[in-house]
C-alpha cells in the first residue's frame, strides 16, 4: 500500500485542491463540541479561494444539520453548502414501495416530510426505512436482529439512511444505522445504500461544488475524513483524493502514548485496503 505523506496544516494542500469534501462528525464536531481548530481551518479554506462542501452520513436533511450546527456553535462560515446522506436517500425512499417501516428515532423522522409514503407497522411494511437505533444511547445493534431476521424472512428491502457504524458522541462511541444494515447482510437481506461511501452522495456534492465554481476537476478535489470504510473508501472508489483525519473514530487502533504510532497506523489502513494520500492528527 502506498505510505500517506504526513501534514499539519490544511494550507499545505492550498495548490493541490479547488474543492474540498470535507466529513462532519468526528472532523469539524463530536455531537457535542464543535472543534474550533478544524471550523478555523475551513474558514481560512474558503478565504483562500477554495470550496468547501461538507458531506455528511447523517439520515437528516441538511436544514437539520444546519439547525445542530447553530445549537452546538459550528461556525456558518466554514462552509460553502452541505449534502446529507439523509438528502439523497429521500430519492431511494421515492422509489421504494409506499408502505415502510420507519426503524429510528422520531428525530429523524424529518427525511420523509413531503414524500409520498405511508409509515406503517412491522407487519403492513412492503420496505424498511432505517435511520438508526431507537435509543442509541442505551442499545445495541445486536438487539435488533429478531426484528431484522422477520423482515429478511419477507424479503424485504432496508434502506439505511447513515451507512455509519459507529458515531463519536462527546468521549463515546455510539451505534449507528449501518450496523443494522451489516447485521441485515449477514441474515441474507436486501439493502439498499447512498450515503458514504456509494455513488450517489459524491455525485450530489460535485454536482453542488460544479454549481458554485462552474466547473469541477475530480483531481483536483480532496476528501476529507476520519472513517476508513465511508469517508476514506468512498473517495477513493470515486475517484477522488482523501485526507484521514487520524484523531477519529478509529484513534484507539493505533494510538500511542505520544499521539498517532504511525507504524500501526500504516498497518490499520493496509489491513482496511485504503491509501489516503495525506494523513493529519487532527484537522487544523
Amino acid at each position: 500500500m502506498t505510505v500517506p505523506a504526513r501534514i499539519t496544516d490544511l494550507d499545505q494542500l492550498t495548490d493541490r485542491a479547488d474543492v474540498l469534501l470535507c466529513d462532519v462528525w468526528g472532523v469539524i464536531h463530536n455531537g457535542v463540541n464543535p472543534f474550533l481548530l478544524s471550523v478555523e481551518a475551513l474558514k481560512a479554506a474558503r478565504e483562500r479561494g477554495q470550496t468547501v462542501i461538507l458531506i455528511t452520513n447523517s439520515p437528516r436533511p441538511a436544514d437539520a444539520v444546519i439547525r445542530q450546527f447553530e445549537t452546538i456553535g459550528v461556525d456558518p462560515d466554514c462552509w460553502d453548502d452541505i449534502v446529507t446522506s439523509g438528502d439523497v436517500t429521500r430519492q431511494l425512499v421515492k422509489d421504494a414501495p409506499r408502505a415502510l417501516y420507519f426503524l429510528g428515532p422520531d428525530r429523524d423522522r424529518t427525511l420523509v416530510e413531503g414524500l409520498d409514503v405511508d409509515l406503517v407497522g412491522p407487519d403492513a411494511a412492503q420496505a424498511v426505512l432505517c435511520t438508526g437505533l431507537v435509543d442509541d444511547e442505551n442499545e445495541a445493534a445486536e438487539d435488533y436482529r429478531a426484528l431484522l431476521a422477520g423482515f429478511q424472512d419477507r424479503h424485504l428491502p432496508l434502506i439505511c439512511a447513515n451507512p455509519d457504524c459507529v458515531v463519536e458522541r462527546g468521549d463515546r462511541l455510539l451505534p449507528c444505522a449501518g450496523a443494522l444494515a451489516d447485521i441485515y447482510v449477514e441474515l441474507g437481506g436486501e439493502t439498499r445504500i447512498a450515503g458514504k461511501p456509494h455513488a450517489p452522495i459524491y455525485i450530489e456534492a460535485m454536482a453542488r461544488a460544479r454549481a458554485i465554481r462552474g466547473s469541477v476537476d475530480a483531481a483536483r478535489t480532496l476528501a476529507i475524513g476520519d472513517g476508513v470504510t465511508t469517508d476514506i473508501r468512498g473517495a477513493l472508489d470515486n475517484g477522488v483524493p482523501a485526507v484521514f483525519i487520524a484523531r477519529g473514530i478509529h484513534a484507539r487502533e493505533y494510538a500511542g502514548a505520544r499521539g498517532t504510532d504511525e507504524t500501526r497506523l500504516q498497518a490499520f489502513l493496509d489491513k482496511a485496503g485504503v491509501a489516503p494520500a495525506y494523513w493529519m492528527e487532527w484537522l487544523a
